[in-house]
């Protein structure tokens, strides 16, 4: 069997689109996706997104499936490459151009904009316990600042879900962070039912924030969309940042605005196409 994909990546951030419009349900299976993602294996990326036929609605649906095979509902770096490489396959790549994308975390608005990039409101930032989810505190309170130890230090946590759990620690020097060592066990913490992304972040001032990166059922990543947004809120709720921010990744910088007035998150950054091909499934 074989499958026509096209190579993305927002920041670094890789993934592997496929065009899934003719069928509602995704081409490929999770464990085969986790083939796929193999950089020794594989075509190498961070996931795999499907764009399939529009629901409630919308005009078109996306799926993810993470380089371990579980389902993320939202990916901001990833939905980026979507809208690219929907604008491609439908020839709606006039600037301005919106498409109204269902995710699993709701409806998801991209825009092209006139200077090539791509601008998504992602919506309003839900930041109580049980819309995380974590027990860190009751289920009706904020999480700000909240202790939590991790790797025997306790760290301050803030927490954010911008339709995935995000948690948000700000550190002097983001350099000498052992990710590896321990963005799995934030990850895995018994405080977070649904696991979550981690974001370690240095405030550089107060519009720029300098963000690595542990992704939940990717590991660590370039550029985390959802995380920078998390991030600039729990900035804002901490008192580390302004609203509108540069967040430097790995991979290269987002920007991000919280608007006041209507709570929502607007995140505005590239996607770039990198290569096309066919793979070849054996079942």
């Amino acid at each position: 069997m074989e499958i026509a994909f096209t190579k993305y990546h927002g920041l670094g951030n890789d993934f592997i689109l496929i065009d899934n419009r003719q069928s509602p349900d995704p081409l490929i299976r999770p464990e085969e996706a986790v083939n796929l993602c193999d950089r020794n294996f594989g075509i190498g990326a961070d996931g795999v997104i499907f764009a399939l036929p529009g629901q409630n609605g919308s005009d078109y649906t996306m799926r993810i499936f993470n380089s371990d095979g579980s389902e993320p509902e939202m990916c901001g770096n990833g939905i980026r490459c979507f809208a690219h490489f929907i604008a491609e396959l439908t020839g709606n790549t006039t600037p301005n151009q919106t498409f109204v994308i269902h995710t699993l975390a709701g409806l998801i608005t991209p825009q092209l904009t006139p200077e090539g990039q791509i601008k998504v409101d992602m919506g309003i930032p839900k930041v109580t316990a049980a819309q995380i989810p974590t027990t860190l505190n009751a289920a009706d309170q904020k999480v700000i600042n909240i202790p939590l130890n991790v790797a025997g230090q306790t760290w301050a946590v803030t927490c954010v879900n911008m339709g995935n759990p995000h948690c948000i620690t700000f550190v002097d020097d983001v350099e000498h962070i052992p990710l590896a060592t321990l963005g799995p066990q934030f990850e895995h913490h018994s405080v977070f039912p649904q696991r979550t992304n981690t974001e370690f972040i240095q405030v550089v001032a107060p519009n720029y924030l300098k963000m690595r990166v542990w992704e939940r059922g990717a590991g660590a990543t370039l550029a985390c969309g959802t995380g920078a947004c998390a991030s600039v809120v729990a900035g804002v709720l901490t008192g580390h940042s302004e609203a509108t921010c540069t967040v430097e990744l790995p991979g290269g910088c987002l920007t991000i605005e919280w608007d006041q007035s209507s709570q929502r998150i607007y995140m505005t950054g590239p996607a770039q196409k990198v290569f096309t091909g066919q793979v070849l499934l054996n079942r």
